[in-house]
């Protein structure tokens, strides 16, 4: 596949909120494919199409437990618990912040196959996610950060 330019903080896509997905087709999944490479190039654990400046609902993680998640119009159905930690962002560089997220969500996507899933998710794979739907709603987690 191919790596995509990524987008930084202060560039005006970023802020902007995604458009729906109405078919998984060829060219999101080529989406998808070109997403992960890029993550991978930069050590991310996840990638959201705005970071590529393409305003689209689809996003990729990859946090090391075995899966890869490839989401197309991600949707958190249900949150719960709390947890504090730092996050960083490939858009933001050279910043951490300190980011309060839930400890547990149901998310229901989308797969590159066009089938449904419903996935629950906690610790950091649930961090992961709601950091990337943030981005398909032009939110970054500078916005987030506890005591700026």
């Amino acid at each position: 596949m191919a790596l995509r330019n990524l987008r930084y903080e202060g560039d005006e896509i970023l802020r902007k909120k995604s458009k729906e997905v109405s078919v998984v087709d060829d060219k999101i999944r080529t989406l998808l494919e070109d997403l992960l490479d890029t993550m991978y190039a930069h050590d991310g654990v996840g990638l959201a199409a705005p970071q590529v400046g393409i305003l689209k609902r689809a996003v990729v993680i990859d946090v090391e437990d075995g899966n890869v998640y490839k989401m197309v119009n991600p949707k958190i159905i249900a949150r719960s618990g709390e947890q504090i930690g730092q996050e960083g962002c490939l858009s933001v560089k050279e910043k951490k912040g300190i980011v309060k997220r839930p400890m547990n969500i149901t998310v229901e996507y989308t797969n590159e196959n066009g089938e449904t899933v419903i996935l629950e998710a906690e610790e950091l794979l649930a961090r992961a996610i709601c950091h990337e739907v943030d981005h398909l709603e032009g939110i970054l987690f500078v916005d987030r950060v506890k005591n700026k």
